[in-house]
């Protein structure tokens, strides 16, 4: 961090330096710059790399961004992820298992992956909503239901047992 784009270029021309001394090597095409409304967004230069100034970035598995935090992004990339989760154990969740097994699976593998770093995030009720739906799709795929076989929510939940999404995330923040 550091008040100016020269301050910043500075420190980090010393940490690639520093690095290379002690046989490491800055990885420019991840080193972002990520700048305020009180600092105008200027190409810094380390030797002969330009790094890229963003808005937002995936560090450690989460997004990160400046300003009022707004977590959609963020759950909308969950979902994605959540779903590419649930995608590879296709095999799985249409398979013959029992469900408790199909199950322990998702409450496992999917729900992890959908929940990561929600320990962080001021969630509004139509974001929650957002993650419901997707999980009772994720439930619906795993029983091979479709919507126009007019089967209730609570029914399939009954089905299926799985951990409810909001529930978990209140858990997380609890812990």
């Amino acid at each position: 961090m550091a008040e100016t784009t020269e301050e910043l270029s500075t420190m980090l021309g010393d940490l690639s330096r520093a690095s290379e001394r002690v046989g490491l090597k800055m990885n420019m095409d991840k080193t972002k710059v990520m700048v305020n409304i009180h600092v105008a967004p200027t190409p810094i230069k380390i030797g002969d790399s330009t790094l890229e100034v963003v808005d937002d970035y995936v560090y450690l598995g989460q997004t990160v961004q400046l300003g009022r935090s707004n977590f959609e992004k963020e759950i909308n990339r969950r979902i994605r992820l959540g779903w590419a989760a649930f995608r590879k154990l296709h095999g799985i969740f249409s398979s013959n298992l029992p469900q408790c097994l199909k199950t322990k699976v998702y409450d496992q593998c999917v729900l992890p992956v959908m929940t990561y770093g929600s320990e962080t995030w001021s969630l509004t009720m139509g974001l929650i909503r957002r993650l419901k739906v997707t999980q009772r799709a994720m439930e619906r795929a795993m029983l091979g239901v479709s919507l126009r076989d007019h089967i209730r929510n609570e029914d399939i939940r009954k089905r299926t047992k799985v951990t409810d999404i909001a529930r978990r995330i209140a858990k997380l923040k609890w812990q």
